[in-house]
């Protein structure tokens, strides 16, 4: 694991929000009924639904970052494996998003998402400040 999986299903993810992205514009632009979908733009399925793709993208950025550093700097962390499950767990957040909007599912994997990717990059912020000084 130690990064190389972050940065991949990263990637992967990323692909499959910005994908996502011209759903949304289809809704927004061209589906029948676009008037009642953009004047519902700050409540309900199109908040949500935004709100997914926005977090989608930034988790994927976050897990290729983690991924990245934790695969560069694997020999002088603390916790990489943990810290890089952490990261990939956090990407519930934006599915559990989209549970909710097309499923009616509860809460629950954006809650179990968002508190795992919280943890990821405090976790990863700490290891950083306890790593012994790289010289060259």
């Amino acid at each position: 694991m130690n990064g190389k999986n972050n940065i991949a299903i990263g990637f992967l993810t990323m692909g499959l929000f910005m994908a996502y992205g011209f759903l949304l514009i289809y809704l927004r632009d061209f589906a029948p009924g676009k008037e009642e979908w953009v004047n519902s733009y700050s409540i309900g399925k199109h908040f949500e639904s935004r709100l997914a793709h926005v977090h989608g993208n930034l988790f994927a950025f976050l897990n290729i970052l983690i991924g990245y550093l934790l695969l560069h700097f694997r020999d002088k962390l603390q916790n990489v494996k943990v810290i890089s499950w952490l990261a990939l767990t956090g990407l519930l957040m934006p599915i559990g998003i989209l549970t909710e909007v097309y499923f009616g599912l509860p809460p629950a994997l954006v809650l179990i998402g968002a508190i795992a990717m919280t943890a990821s990059v405090i976790w990863l912020g700490v290891a950083f400040l306890k790593m012994k000084s790289v010289t060259q």
